[in-house]
């Protein structure tokens, strides 16, 4: 899986994130703005605040944090079947 080497916060609670394979785009995050955990993003500049994580998770903090095969889905339009093709396999069983 391809790993995030760069992220920046865009207005409107967007990120610019660029991935280990090429593959980079805009993700919106504005569904998650002010709901749970991310009410710390009330204030704008905790979003600002992204970064990696130490283990490769797009963090704001050491309490909040996405996975980032998550956001690779949003910005590829791809399902999780089509980045770890075991699940098809586990689909047929379900």
């Amino acid at each position: 899986m391809a790993a995030p080497t760069e992220v920046k916060a865009l207005d409107n609670y967007r990120l610019c994130v660029k991935f280990s394979d090429g593959v980079e785009g805009i993700v919106d995050l504005s569904e998650f703005a002010g709901k749970g955990v991310f009410a710390l993003w009330n204030d704008y500049r905790e979003f600002q605040r992204v970064h990696i994580g130490p283990d490769g998770e797009i963090a704001w903090s050491d309490q909040i944090d996405m996975c980032p095969d998550a956001i690779y889905l949003k910005i590829t339009g791809k399902k999780p079947e089509d980045l770890f093709p075991k699940l098809r396999e586990l689909m047929q069983y379900a």
